[in-house]
């Protein structure tokens, strides 16, 4: 599959894991130098935007795990969902 194709999935609907594995597929063609130029900047646009993607996802990640609540003596008794409006 092309990932800088047409058919190339929609970045919004992936897994963190899944945009990482196809950031890694775009950052290897790039590294090749196997790919016409025109190409190449088509791929760059598509690695930009799962990097995007990527590090929105361990921004909220690393959101949630601040909101665990923490009991006096430091141990965690629970969490608070995660609110991105504050």
């Amino acid at each position: 599959m092309n990932e800088s194709g047409p058919a190339a999935p929609p970045v919004s609907g992936m897994s963190f894991e899944e945009a990482l594995r196809a950031l890694e597929d775009v950052v290897r063609k790039l590294e090749s130098g196997d790919v016409p130029l025109d190409d190449s900047i088509t791929l760059y646009e598509r690695g930009e935007e799962l990097r995007l993607h990527c590090q929105a996802r361990l921004d909220a990640a690393q959101a949630r795990i601040e909101k665990i609540v923490q009991g006096p003596e430091g141990r965690p008794v629970g969490t608070q969902p995660f609110d991105a409006d504050g």
